[in-house]
């Protein structure tokens, strides 16, 4: 393993595991433990909305497992990756609990939709597997649904709106104004659209409309003309997948001049709508334009492999791989137990920002700086690089913790 990713902490465990814990350990830690390799499942939607995210969730997987196996692996072993499409939240549920109960995977990484996210989670907590979500962004996944064995490397709806809404508050965007917001109508769309309203009326603005969008809805021309005459200070969009896409395609084809924002973000889907299509202001949880080491090495091994860079799921995808792998040989254990308790305890990792992150206790949220990014058009030098990004949110004198929920606003209670 790199040093650039070692943990800068560690928790007070022991060494090498004793061989009677072996024996006794669960069967996935009994095969992990005595195997020539040391497998791992990786769940994320390949098909669908989502498909076109998922794809670079696989893609950085593969090359983290890559850089980890040519490093000297996991505990001496191999580290191997057992790759399958979620497809939907039943699915997901049948595919973790074949991982776990067949293929004795050690955790399980990955996944986008939350509704799905949910269904792995009780798996993981009924198996008592670790599970690393790496795209689910409901902050119910962090509250009401919080599970002891379920870690978020994505982060949580409220960061997203806290960290943009600093942005459209600064541009006079939110106090006074009235908004037009459309919502994807599934689990993640609902949990987005409650905190973005907590934000609004706590910030004085108001919602003029807000419209639940199917997830096939492609054409958005009945929306737009809505919007057209209700003259909004702003249109949020709150959708996802190629929703996003397709929405802003559409918006530049219709003419219309209001500005544009949004809670919910993946660079892919900016890349997809093209650089003269890309408008408003946007939170990301990273991007490929940060100026720290680890991101440029990201990126330039990324872009290498597959000829474009990575945008922020590969990010998700990756970095969750390197600190299961990285934990796992600094505990000496695949044990889910002891990696649980060793993160809990205050681990940090560099995370490919000017901060380190760490997941936080109560509700295994990784805390880790944000950013804001807004469109560029034609001045945009190619196809990739057709934004420009915020410093790091929250500032550098800031506690990571002002942008996500509060034990108030989203209670856990671990299970």
């Amino acid at each position: 393993m790199s040093k650039d990713f070692t943990l800068s902490r560690r928790a007070a465990l022991g060494g090498a595991v004793a061989a009677g814990a072996v024996i006794i350990a669960k069967p996935s830690v009994i095969l992990a433990q005595t195997s020539d390799v040391i497998r791992f499942g990786h769940l994320t939607p390949r098909t669908g909305f989502l498909g076109p995210l998922g794809e670079y969730g696989v893609m950085a997987a593969d090359l983290a497992v890559e850089e980890i196996n040519a490093a000297g692996g996991v505990l001496g072993r191999k580290l191997e990756i057992l790759k399958e499409d979620s497809v939907n939240p039943q699915t997901a549920s049948t595919k973790a609990e074949r991982m776990v109960e067949r293929d004795k995977v050690a955790a399980i990484i990955g996944e986008i939709s939350s509704a799905s996210c949910l269904t792995i989670a009780q798996v993981a907590q009924r198996t008592k597997t670790l599970y690393i979500n790496t795209g689910g962004n409901s902050d119910a996944l962090r509250g009401t649904n919080c599970n002891k064995y379920m870690f978020h490397v994505e982060s949580q709806n409220s960061m997203y709106v806290k960290t943009c809404g600093r942005s459209l508050m600064a541009q006079g965007l939110v106090q006074g104004k009235k908004w037009f917001s459309l919502t994807a109508d599934y689990a993640f769309g609902h949990d987005l659209l409650k905190v973005a309203k907590r934000f609004m009326e706590g910030a004085g603005g108001q919602f003029a409309a807000d419209k639940l969008v199917p997830t096939d809805l492609t054409d958005f021309s009945a929306l737009l003309l809505e919007i057209r005459n209700a003259r909004p200070d702003l249109v949020i969009a709150n959708l996802a997948g190629n929703q996003i896409t397709n929405f802003l395609k559409q918006y530049s084809e219709f003419g219309l001049q209001f500005p544009v924002g949004g809670f919910g973000f993946d660079t892919a889907l900016a890349w997809a709508a093209g650089k003269e299509n890309f408008i408003g202001t946007w939170p990301v949880v990273w991007h490929h334009l940060i100026d720290t080491p680890n991101t440029k090495k990201f990126v330039a091994a990324f872009t290498a492999k597959y000829r474009k860079p990575p945008e922020n799921q590969a990010w998700g995808d990756y970095l969750a791989v390197k600190i299961f792998a990285q934990s796992m040989n600094e505990l000496k254990s695949t044990d889910s137990a002891k990696i649980i308790e060793h993160w809990e305890k205050g681990a940090t990792f560099d995370v490919m920002k000017t901060r380190e992150g760490y997941f936080r206790a109560r509700d295994h949220q990784m805390m880790h700086e944000m950013f804001t990014v807004s469109g560029v058009g034609a001045k945009a030098p190619n196809q990739w690089d057709i934004f420009a990004a915020s410093p790091a949110v929250p500032a550098a004198n800031e506690s990571l913790e002002v942008i996500a929920s509060t034990a108030e606003e989203n209670e856990c209670k671990m299970a």
